[in-house]
C-alpha cells in the first residue's frame, strides 16, 4: 500500500483532510474526524473501505456510506476491560468526592477529622442502574458486583437476558430506572433514540442522593438540564468521561460545580488499549482492501 499519513495527534484540518483523501481507496480515520458525504465526495468513487480507531461509529455518515457500498471496520472488544475501568474509577471518584478531598489538601482545608467532611456514598448494598448492557456495560457491573452492589437494573432497545444472567439484572423501563438507581452509569451507543435522552425529566425521577456517570458520548446528556440538577442538589454528584464539545469549554458551568467530575475522553486510555486498537484498525483497512473478512466490520 501506498499510505499517506497525517503525522499529528491533533485533528487533521478540514481542508487536508478533503484535499488528502482524493483518490483513496482506503481511509483510516479516528472518532475526531468527521466523515460525512463532503469527505466521501472529495474521496470519489475509488473508496472501498473506512476503518474508524474507535468503537463508536457516530462521527460517520452511515446512511450516505452504505449508499456507496463502502465497507466499514471498528474497533470494538478490545477497549472494553479500559473504559469499564475507567467507568467505575469515575463513579468512585465522584461518588466519595476525591477530587474535591484532594483539593481540600492543597489548599489547606483540610484542618482535623471531623465526622461528616467530605462524607460522600457508598456502593454497598445499592442498586445500580446501567443504561445499555451490551459489551462495556457488562464489563462495567461485573467490576461493580465484588462492592456489594445489592440490584442491577438495565435498559436499552430491548431485554437481553443472556447478558443480564450474570448479574441477575432486571430489564426495566428508563423511568424506573432513574427513580430506583443510586448509581446510574451510562455505556450505550449514541442513537437518533439515546440522544438526549438523559434530560430534566430523567434527573428530575433521580434520588436526591444519586449519582449519574457517562462514559458513552456526551450527546446521550443534556448537559443544560443535567448542570441545572446538580447545581440545585437534585442528584448528589456526576462523573463524566465525555461532553458536548469535546474538549468542553474552560469556562463551561459544568467546571463550575464540585460535585461534577469531568475527564478529557480517557475511557480506552491504557498503552496497551490504544496499541491493540491501533493495530485492528490497521488489520481491518488491510482486509477490507483484499477483500477479505475483517476481523470487526459494522454491518451496514
Amino acid at each position: 500500500c501506498r499510505v499517506q499519513q497525517w503525522d499529528s495527534e491533533e485533528p487533521v484540518p478540514r481542508a487536508e483532510l478533503l484535499s488528502g483523501v482524493a483518490g483513496s481507496r482506503g481511509l483510516l480515520c479516528l472518532l475526531s474526524d468527521r466523515i460525512d458525504r463532503e469527505v466521501l465526495d472529495a474521496a470519489g468513487p475509488g473508496l472501498k473501505v473506512i476503518s474508524t480507531l474507535s468503537v463508536g461509529f457516530d462521527h460517520l455518515a452511515l446512511d450516505e456510506i452504505k449508499k456507496r457500498g463502502i465497507r466499514v471496520g471498528y474497533t470494538p472488544d478490545v477497549l472494553t476491560d479500559a473504559t469499564a475501568e475507567l467507568s467505575v474509577a469515575l463513579l468512585l471518584s465522584a461518588c466519595r468526592r476525591l477530587p474535591e478531598a484532594a483539593e481540600q489538601v492543597k489548599n489547606g482545608g483540610w484542618s482535623t477529622w471531623k465526622p461528616e467532611w467530605m462524607c460522600g456514598y457508598g456502593l454497598s448494598d445499592s442498586t445500580v442502574g446501567i443504561i445499555g448492557l451490551g459489551r462495556i456495560g457488562q464489563a462495567v457491573a461485573r467490576r461493580l458486583k465484588p462492592f456489594g452492589v445489592r440490584k442491577f437494573l438495565y435498559t436499552g432497545s430491548g431485554p437481553k437476558p443472556q447478558n443480564a444472567a450474570e448479574f441477575g439484572a432486571e430489564f426495566v423501563p428508563l423511568t424506573r430506572l432513574a427513580e430506583e438507581s443510586d448509581f446510574v452509569v451510562v455505556t450505550c451507543a449514541l442513537t437518533p433514540a439515546t440522544q438526549g435522552m438523559c434530560n430534566k425529566d430523567f434527573f428530575g425521577r433521580m434520588k436526591k442522593t444519586s449519582v449519574f456517570v457517562n462514559t458513552s458520548r456526551g450527546a446521550v446528556v443534556n448537559q443544560q438540564d443535567l448542570y441545572d440538577a446538580l447545581a440545585q442538589g437534585r442528584i448528589a454528584a456526576a462523573g463524566l468521561d465525555v461532553t458536548t464539545p469535546e474538549p468542553l469549554p474552560t469556562d463551561h458551568p459544568l467546571l463550575s460545580l464540585k460535585n461534577c467530575v469531568i475527564l478529557p475522553h480517557i475511557g480506552s486510555a491504557t498503552y496497551a488499549t490504544r496499541s491493540a486498537m491501533a493495530v485492528l484498525a490497521a488489520t481491518n483497512l488491510l482486509a477490507g482492501l483484499r477483500g477479505e473478512p475483517m476481523p470487526h466490520e459494522l454491518k451496514l
